[in-house]
């Protein structure tokens, strides 16, 4: 096995690109390889480009007529049904569309088998995390679903037991779809409420098939949480849960939407809690699945001053070369930034910020805060089904 973790990049990941005013630019893809490549983080990794995922490897999760759809908006766009969501505002069709989006999951799903194979331990995929397609539609700027193609084929591989966390600020619904009836998958996301937030699903009532009784996990967060409740919820729900379910595999989704600058949602989490939570996922894979860790991107767009630094500071963590928050960014990659987008790029890898939480269960539950309401909902809703207590 090597020890060196293993970064998924294809410079042609830039090709899924939406067009002009969508807010998922490819430019945040671009700025992160070269906020990595500028801190020399790639060099205590293996960089591999993967080929696309082909059409049985996309079957595991995705029905022959939505494949057969996307290849035909890809090759006209004016072709694009939006009975299968593509050619809507979310999802516009453009050329090309299958092949990119196939090599997203294509670096996906190669991630998931160097890390069950035992040829890394680590594997990074930043362009991946496309969590809302779903079997049959594309959805919320997600064509193929890449993190459920990861699981999908570890469980052909022979896994048994796989866990996926997703802390994008959007629930991560067709993962949780893919997987709704399978005992084998542990799914739990931690995003804003359904309330005021696309997909308007996510809620703590959703705990899976009645055959597989809360293998799905919803913390739906009140709009507004900061690191402080972010961080609590997390460390209340997911250390527990991973301690019982005992992955083989752990899958991580860290969507960098979540950030008090992001333009789509209402939460208020810092760069610094977004870094915590990478350290705290790293440690859990350690813990309970042997460091096996696929991590993975997903949403985020604040595509110059969050996105890079919060995806250059998950590679070095997997990398085993954590970059200090109060770190000054490179000049020559603000040069960069500014060249490709006339802004200037943020100055340090950190906002300045050292977030705390109090842990629930050692300060107790306050039953007039909506946050701690949150966390006890998904606690009584799942925890029993794994023999905890709520």
């Amino acid at each position: 096995m090597s020890g060196r973790a293993q970064l998924m990049w294809d410079e042609a990941v830039t090709g899924y690109d939406f067009g002009p005013g969508h807010p998922m630019d490819p430019v945040r893809l671009a700025l992160t390889m070269r906020l990595v490549e500028a801190f020399g983080v790639d060099k205590a990794m293996r960089v591999v480009a993967a080929k696309p995922a082909g059409e049985s490897t996309l079957r595991l999760v995705h029905r022959q007529d939505y494949i057969e759809a996307v290849r035909a908006a890809s090759a006209d766009p004016r072709a694009a049904d939006p009975a299968y969501g593509l050619g809507t505002p979310d999802d516009p069709a453009f050329a090309g569309m299958h092949d990119a989006a196939a090599l997203i999951a294509g670096q996906s799903v190669a991630a998931a088998e160097a890390v069950w194979r035992d040829e890394t331990r680590h594997a990074v995929n930043f362009a991946g995390g496309l969590h809302h397609a779903m079997p049959g539609a594309a959805a919320g700027f997600c064509v193929y679903n890449d993190a459920a193609l990861a699981v999908a084929r570890l469980l052909e591989l022979g896994a048994e037991r796989v866990a996926y966390v997703d802390v994008d600020v959007h629930h991560g619904d067709g993962v949780q779809a893919a997987f709704w009836e399978d005992p084998r998958v542990l799914t739990i996301s931690l995003h804003e409420h359904p309330r005021t937030l696309f997909p308007q699903t996510g809620w703590p009532q959703e705990t899976g098939a009645p055959e597989a009784e809360g293998s799905a996990v919803n913390v739906a967060l009140p709009a507004g949480t900061g690191d402080a409740g972010w961080l609590r919820a997390f460390h209340a729900v997911v250390p527990e849960l991973l301690a019982a379910f005992r992955p083989q595999v752990l899958v991580t989704q860290h969507g960098a939407d979540t950030h008090f600058e992001d333009p789509l949602a209402h939460l208020t989490v810092s760069l610094d809690a977004q870094r915590l939570v990478a350290e705290s996922c790293h440690a859990l894979a350690h813990e309970h699945a042997d460091g096996r860790w696929v991590a993975l991107g997903g949403g985020g767009y604040a595509v110059v001053d969050v996105v890079p630094r919060s995806w250059t500071h998950l590679c070095a963590i997997a990398a085993g070369r954590p970059v200090e928050p109060g770190t000054d960014v490179p000049d020559d990659w603000r040069h960069e930034v500014y060249r490709r987008t006339r802004q200037w790029g943020p100055s340090r890898m950190t906002d300045g910020l050292r977030p705390e939480w109090r842990d629930f269960a050692t300060s107790g539950y306050d039953p007039a805060d909506r946050l701690d309401q949150a966390v006890l909902a998904t606690r009584r809703a799942v925890f029993p089904a794994h023999g905890l207590l709520p």
